[in-house]
């Protein structure tokens, strides 16, 4: 089990990849964000996109199931999110891209009110297959910490 006490500060993770395929652009957009530009190659060309691309909230749905799933096969302690900060899509993402997800520790700091949790920051990054970025987000995430260190004082953020 991964635990807060376990995380570095400037430590760097690579989530892994996903690969986008248009049937399912065209049913995420289809189902949440059906705007002609993600449904249509007609409408999409008449776009800055130039042919169909993908929801920025599909791709961010892509870059979570990445980061789930390495965080459930590595047993991290983690207690979901509270958020995301400075959200940003860089590049349009395509049927056929392959995108991948690095993620860097910026800061942790154990809860002063909860001393069995600590939060931390990343910045995420993700790229497709040509190495430019598509994404970037900063996310708080809370985790649990050891259960040894959770009945010593708080101190400061490492």
């Amino acid at each position: 089990m991964i635990y807060f006490e376990d995380l570095r500060l400037g430590e760097q993770t690579y989530f892994g990849s996903y690969e986008v395929t248009r049937e399912e652009v065209l049913e995420f957009a289809r189902k949440y964000d059906p705007q002609p530009f993600h449904l249509s190659d007609e409408e999409a060309a008449k776009t800055h996109f130039g042919r169909i691309a993908a929801s920025g909230w599909h791709t961010a749905a892509m870059v979570m199931s990445v980061i789930a799933r390495r965080v459930v096969d590595q047993r991290q302690a983690g207690l979901g999110s509270p958020g995301i900060d400075e959200l940003r899509w860089r590049r349009p993402v395509y049927p056929g891209d392959t995108l991948h997800v690095h993620g860097e520790i910026l800061e942790k700091t154990p809860s002063r009110s909860r001393p069995e949790i600590g939060s931390f920051r990343t910045q995420t990054i993700v790229t497709n297959q040509n190495d430019e970025v598509v994404m970037t987000f900063v996310s708080i995430v809370l985790i649990r910490r050891r259960p040894e260190a959770a009945d010593q004082p708080t101190r400061s953020a490492s």
